[in-house]
């Protein structure tokens, strides 16, 4: 009888061990087309693959401690969300520490839309071409590869990726860095500390805004186009074409202002420094406001 209670401790532990195991996930769901699929994840990691089949398919792994998964909704509107057991509400604040982490593989119809909703949770999505794509995430980084009309991520602390092609693209993060090379014609870019690279256009509009991060921007505009960039402390570079046409306006209160078109300006009145400056039929509009940032105007080529 000793012996029996002196190896009991051990059995619970391998018991105890198995239960905890992460779940395989193997679910399949049939998708229009250009389906809308909403995932939400706590924690772990998704990856989201466009391939050419009309079907939506998650893999990967279940953490312990999660409700078992499905794939709800329609053909046209499907739903896959990971809950912790117990509780309720968004995300189950207060109950996904006891969670293991969970990894969702899914793949969509290429021409799919997608709503993503992750906490801390890394994510991927490569190949969609052709629907809408909305992210919310507090800490995991985000890396995007897609064709879209539309673009919307919103982030805390991830840094976001952004290539293929974002027609409409609006951006924004707390202290992740921002690598946006394919910007279509309207683009919309905010971050506080995180550095921004950006490239695209032609650009009917383009606006970015920082506090501390240093800023890279290349591209044109068209004809009538607006950029903005605001900088309270970061430095801002800013690389036109040649042949851009457009009134260009810069200032800087006390960083330095150089620029390839014109020629900067000290203030006749107080610190800081001021360009204004017309690039052929000066259609475009080009404005630049920093505090205490540097600022470069460079001409494309140079």
């Amino acid at each position: 009888m000793q012996t029996a209670l002196r190896y009991l401790p051990l059995a619970t532990l391998l018991y105890a061990g198995v239960a905890c195991a992460d779940t395989p996930l193997d679910l399949s769901h049939p998708a229009t087309p250009k389906a809308h699929v909403s995932i939400s994840n706590i924690k772990g990691e998704v990856t989201v693959t466009a391939w050419d089949r009309n079907e939506v398919h998650v893999g990967g792994s279940l953490g312990d401690g999660a409700r078992p998964l499905a794939i709800s909704g329609s053909d046209s509107d499907l739903e896959i969300k990971v809950q912790a057991q117990g509780k309720s509400g968004m995300f189950n604040w207060g109950s996904d520490n006891a969670m293991g982490s969970t990894m969702l593989n899914v793949q969509v119809p290429r021409g799919a839309s997608l709503e993503v909703h992750v906490v801390s949770a890394p994510l991927s999505i490569d190949g969609t071409d052709g629907g809408a794509i909305e992210v919310n995430s507090v800490s995991g980084k985000i890396r995007i590869h897609a064709r879209t009309p539309s673009l919307q991520v919103d982030s805390v602390s991830g840094g976001i990726e952004q290539s293929g092609r974002a027609d409409r693209a609006e951006l924004q993060t707390v202290s992740g860095d921002i690598l946006a090379p394919a910007l279509g014609d309207q683009a919309k870019l905010e971050t506080v500390s995180g550095q921004v690279q950006a490239n695209g256009g032609p650009w009917r509009t383009f606006t970015l805004s920082t506090v501390s991060g240093d800023v890279d921007v290349a591209g044109g505009l068209v004809s009538n186009g607006r950029m903005d960039i605001n900088s309270m402390s970061g430095d801002v570079q800013l690389t036109l074409p040649a042949d851009v046409s457009a009134a260009i306006h810069a200032s800087s209160f006390s960083g330095d202002l150089r620029s390839a078109f014109g020629k900067a300006e000290r203030k006749e009145h107080g610190p800081g420094s001021e360009l204004s400056v017309q690039q052929g039929s000066g259609s475009a509009r080009v404005g630049i406001e920093s505090f205490s940032g540097d600022v470069r105007i460079r001409r494309q080529g140079d």
